[in-house]
């Protein structure tokens, strides 16, 4: 996809197919290619590559070339324009970002990608959407439960919701009942021990997993 200029609706499409966006965070640069690609295979279409982990920018440069045409790569924990643009240039589709920015997304919006902030309540979801947000990370999750989107879907049936922070496989499925267009994972999905020993197999299973819960109770809705 880094050789195609798409129109956010194909990028949101694309992001959202699987119904995962990994987040990855903390990890070697000498690994995060091999990590990416082994999400991939197990059927992931959306990576986050955090800019709070060093060197994220040339990160985000590698993985997008080795595996951008296949699916979308994004930067997270954005707090600012200036990161903004620096991981739009870098090659990012998407900008993830924990809590609220108005100029983020402005930067986004100015450079045709998806821009994902992050809210938490009411007042929050509704004044991101009128900023412009293409999609919602409501965080964090596990602090509200899939009720809390059940309920908030009520009156906002129209603004796509996201969860991140604490989604697992025991819960992978609730939250999408609930209503939710994708789930934000990381830690549950990305196993310390298996990419420390390199075992990118371990993490291509578990991403299968999770592909097959939300695949599951996307069609039980």
């Amino acid at each position: 996809m880094q050789n195609l200029i798409l129109p956010k609706s194909r990028l949101t499409e694309s992001l959202l197919e699987s119904g995962i966006v990994a987040v990855v965070r903390g990890v070697e640069a000498a690994k995060v290619v091999e990590i990416a690609k082994a999400l991939h295979a197990g059927g992931i279409t959306a990576v986050e590559l955090t800019m709070d982990t060093p060197g994220a920018v040339d990160m985000i440069k590698q993985v997008v070339s080795e595996i951008g045409d296949k699916a979308v790569i994004g930067a997270g924990t954005v707090l600012d324009a200036e990161t903004a643009r620096a991981a739009i240039l870098a090659g990012a589709e998407f900008i993830f970002c924990p809590s609220l920015h108005e100029d983020v997304i402005r930067t986004g919006n100015r450079y045709g990608k998806v821009v994902i902030p992050g809210v938490m309540t009411p007042t929050e979801i509704i004044k991101a959407y009128e900023m412009g947000a293409d999609l919602l990370k409501v965080f964090p999750a596990s602090v509200l439960g899939a009720k809390y989107f059940k309920e908030i879907r009520g009156p906002f049936k129209h603004i796509p919701l996201m969860p991140s922070g604490g989604v697992n496989l025991e819960n992978a499925a609730e939250f999408i009942k609930a209503g939710c267009v994708a789930l934000g994972v990381g830690g549950s999905l990305l196993n310390k021990q298996a990419i420390k020993e390199g075992n990118y197999e371990a993490l291509t299973l578990k991403a299968k997993q999770f592909v097959q819960v939300v695949c599951q109770a996307r069609n039980e809705k």
